[in-house]
């Protein structure tokens, strides 16, 4: 409660402070439609000393019965007019009848007093609310409906630990060193842990990886060429005056246009790393080659890993080290099949994978919770096309030359597609709810085409939320956005002054953007924002998971007849007038208490 408080106080004070329309510009006819009742009102709300105080300290502007300003250089509202302030007209300065004031010294005092609000305002942890255990939605979801829940198995029902993306690189590399003859010199650089971010581009042509928001335009100080940034000027430079990236160039609808790749799910981490330390090292020694063909060497590296069967040899040797979360993957199957839900599994991996992580899971009899088992099903092929045939595998993993008329418990299919699946099995529409983690491989076609519901897997909110819970983050991000509101509203003045005091705010507020940013990732920021946008990762999650989550485990915290509600956040025209809204994470998962004992 305490948290809507401050939520519903300070947002209500920034948005009066950030207003778009400065005070002088709003006309009188506006000002007119107000009653004489609720003037009244008014005026008798503000003969109480205490008002004058109270608008004082929230940095607002005094309300006309409150102003010390004498009523004659006030606007009239109804009945006699009276002396008229001119109206701001873009591009021009304005003039008044108000005493002539320092506006530095004014401007400042401004800023000082919307500073001591957001201090007073959020006292420490106070928003140390949010839980990585919560599922979002962006679309409304009633679990009372979904009577068929389907689920991929890499990194939805077996996470894995940062141990796989070190095996992942360290073998490519030393592909690319064997087998495409490159340098021997690349084998001295390590993986670095936290270099990349999952949703990155890559423009394949100037190899530069970078972040791209949901508009299309590059983050400045987030394109980095080997493992330097680039300077903002010379991405200028390169982009031929802009930081936007033509739709062309990113419109393919897998993530990949001509030019540029998106990089979306967690396996690809270790290639963008791989690619930044090739790059890196040619540029270090001073070695003129393709940037192309670099692209194009290291992808096939990264897959040679998958296709030889290096990862898989890996995770079923030591699955204690690789696989992460058993006992919840084991609890979320079962709580569903006690409910009476029916599951199928849809993965590309091979049965023997398969087989031996889910009997480190949930047992040697881990196939009686699925009705349906596919593997090697070559998504997202398999969602978008009717050409392959299932064909079903024996207990050994051998194939089956049977044709199969049904989709049976027990049996484990290989190939197929969507279109037969829907055919055999009879699961559409909104009745069915399939988990991945790859937004385009796993979720697009199924929400575009065919209209399941989709829940998205994105093992990344456990870090940011921890970074959004902590005081610094709270207390950064509040001052950014009251400063920036300040600024929308006091850029007015146009004085030599005001312009020099709105200069050195423009400086700090790009700090701290910078110190927000790096909280998350020093080279890349946030995976879900750029700034104050979405980033395209973002508007990709939203756009092909009605819910997303940290891990499946977060079902365990809601009852199977809860309904996922989105938060209806004001849209750039309206006025933030839910303010429960402001505190993002508030009571988002009631049966947290009830489960602890899981974790």
């Amino acid at each position: 409660m305490a948290c809507k408080k401050v939520g519903s106080t300070l947002g209500r004070a920034l948005w009066q402070n950030g207003s778009r329309t400065p005070p002088l510009s709003r006309s009188s006819k506006i000002i007119n439609f107000s009653t004489s009742r609720e003037l009244k009102s008014e005026e008798k709300k503000c003969k109480d000393q205490s008002c004058e105080s109270n608008c004082r300290s929230a940095a607002m502007p005094l309300p006309a019965a409150c102003s010390s300003t004498p009523a004659a250089q006030r606007h009239q509202v109804g009945g006699k007019k009276g002396p008229e302030e001119p109206l701001t007209v873009p591009g021009r300065s304005y003039s008044s009848t108000a005493p002539k004031a320092d506006h530095r010294t004014y401007l400042w005092a401004r800023y000082n007093e919307m500073k001591r609000l957001v201090h007073d305002l959020i006292p420490p942890s106070v928003c140390n609310l949010l839980n990585s255990s919560t599922i979002y939605a962006n679309n409304e979801v009633s679990l009372a409906e979904v009577d068929i829940y389907g689920f991929d198995y890499d990194y939805t029902l077996a996470l894995y630990s940062d141990a796989l993306n070190t095996m992942i690189y360290n073998t490519a590399r030393d592909f690319l060193i064997e087998h495409f003859k490159y340098p021997e010199g690349i084998r001295k650089y390590d993986y670095i842990p936290n270099f990349a971010a999952r949703g990155l581009h890559y423009d394949i042509q100037k190899g530069l990886l970078m972040k791209i928001d949901a508009f299309h335009y590059i983050q400045l100080g987030t394109v980095y060429r080997g493992l330097n940034p680039v300077p903002d000027e010379e991405v200028l430079r390169l982009y031929g005056g802009t930081h936007h990236v033509p739709l062309q160039q990113v419109s393919g609808f897998y993530g990949k246009g001509p030019k540029v790749k998106q990089f979306m799910d967690i396996f690809s981490i270790p290639e963008m790393t791989l690619l930044a330390v090739a790059n890196d090292f040619f540029i270090s020694n001073d070695i003129e080659y393709d940037p192309e063909h670099l692209y194009k060497d290291v992808s096939e590296a990264i897959g040679m890993v998958h296709i030889k069967g290096y990862m898989y040899k890996w995770i079923m040797q030591d699955l204690e080290k690789y696989i992460l979360g058993r006992d919840e993957t084991y609890a979320v199957l079962h709580r569903l099949v006690s409910h009476g839900k029916k599951l199928f599994l849809i993965t590309n991996s091979p049965f023997s994978f398969v087989d031996k992580g889910m009997r480190y899971m949930v047992g040697k009899d881990w196939r009686d919770f699925f009705d349906v088992v596919i593997v090697q099903a070559d998504k997202p092929h398999f969602f978008n096309d009717c050409v392959k045939p299932f064909r079903r595998l024996d207990g050994n993993g051998d194939l089956q030359w049977d044709k199969i008329n049904s989709l049976d418990k027990g049996q484990i299919y290989k190939q197929g597609n969507l279109y037969d699946f829907l055919r055999l099995t009879g699961w559409r529409g909104s009745s069915v709810l399939y988990f991945g983690d790859h937004l385009y491989s796993d979720l697009a076609d199924l929400m575009l085409r065919h209209g399941w519901r989709t829940g998205a897997i994105v093992p990344e909110l456990d870090l940011e939320t921890k970074v959004v819970n902590t005081e610094q983050y709270a207390q950064s991000l509040t001052w950014l956005q009251a400063l920036t509101g300040l600024l929308e509203r006091m850029q007015m003045h146009r004085d030599s002054q005001s312009r020099e005091v709105l200069q050195d705010w423009l400086k700090e507020r790009e700090e701290l953007r910078l110190r927000t940013k790096n909280l998350f990732n020093p080279q890349f920021g946030s995976i879900f924002r750029t700034c104050h946008n979405p980033t395209y990762f973002s508007r990709r999650l939203c756009r092909f998971s009605d819910v997303y989550m940290a891990s499946i485990s977060c079902l365990l915290n809601y009852d199977l007849s809860y309904t996922f509600y989105p938060r209806r956040t004001p849209l750039q025209h309206e006025a933030p007038l839910w303010m429960d809204q402001l505190c993002t994470g508030c009571m988002k998962t009631p049966f947290l208490e009830e489960m602890a004992h899981i974790r």
